[in-house]
């Protein structure tokens, strides 16, 4: 007997999430475009150690926001061709590229849209990068199923999502005080009381946003399935967590910074096969 799987995707959202990022745009990239704690410990060190990089490599930078992964991997010697629905944030991304400027090319292109990205050019990139944005996409299967035809055989798909089961929309911080050897000690942790099932929900990225953003928790079977579906397969995943010497920048006493052993992020890479 076969399982059906759920589709992951939301299309009657679809065209809802353009209006919502160009409202955002600016404020998060004033806010968080020179890197904040998730960025500078947990998702650009392992994409960079998953994606490996080559001097010279063409790379599709899926959802690029305002810039800042794509001008990391020009540093490294990539060319890019970074792809954002929003056209505040490729604006923003333009005015943010002073220097390896003739290595990125900025589009504002919606990666639901499988024409618009064949567009880009078939079978001509190594890589394709999608940074902390899956979770934010109404649908996937568009983008998956046409990554095949813009990439050269054996490229490699790498991507991060808030993790779906440790850092969802029903997600709940909790914190414990208990005595241990004689110590008082404190632990702060989550409770997750919705996961099997994809769904939509408003939810705050940064507190403090003037809006809302649209998310769509998928579980992580559902993410890799949709991959295999379309000829990936997984080579490589990381669940990094806050080093414990890191210097966080947010003082909140239940973030993640202090749960040093819940990873708030998962990143993996897919190849094709």
């Amino acid at each position: 007997m076969t399982t059906e799987h759920p589709s992951p995707d939301f299309p009657e959202y679809d065209g809802q999430t353009a209006e919502v990022w160009d409202t955002l745009a600016g404020w998060w990239d004033d806010r968080i475009g020179g890197g904040n704690d998730f960025q500078d410990y947990l998702i650009e060190p392992a994409t960079e150690r998953l994606l490996a990089l080559k001097p010279g490599e063409l790379v599709l930078d899926i959802a690029c926001g305002a810039g800042r992964f794509a001008r990391r991997m020009a540093g490294l010697g990539a060319r890019i061709v970074a792809i954002d629905h929003s056209e505040m944030f490729i604006r923003r991304a333009r005015e943010r590229t002073t220097e390896n400027a003739d290595r990125i090319t900025y589009r504002v292109l919606s990666a639901t849209d499988p024409e618009a990205l064949l567009s880009l050019g078939e079978k001509c990139f190594d890589a394709a990068v999608c940074t902390m944005a899956l979770m934010d996409m109404s649908s996937i299967e568009p983008l998956i199923s046409t990554l095949p035809k813009l990439l050269k055989t054996e490229g490699r798909f790498i991507f991060s999502v808030t993790h779906p089961v440790f850092n969802s929309g029903t997600v709940r911080h909790v914190a414990e005080q208990y005595e241990q050897d004689g110590q008082i000690v404190f632990k702060a942790g989550v409770t997750v009381t919705d996961y099997a099932e994809p769904f939509h929900h408003m939810g705050l990225g940064i507190p403090g946003q003037p809006v809302p953003q649209h998310y769509f928790h998928r579980p992580v079977s559902l993410l890799f399935n949709t991959c295999f579906k379309h000829g990936f397969v997984l080579d490589g995943i990381e669940e990094p967590t806050f080093p414990g010497d890191a210097e966080l920048k947010s003082g909140m006493p239940l973030s993640f910074g202090n749960m040093r052993a819940v990873p708030p992020v998962l990143v993996a890479r897919m190849v094709l096969k």
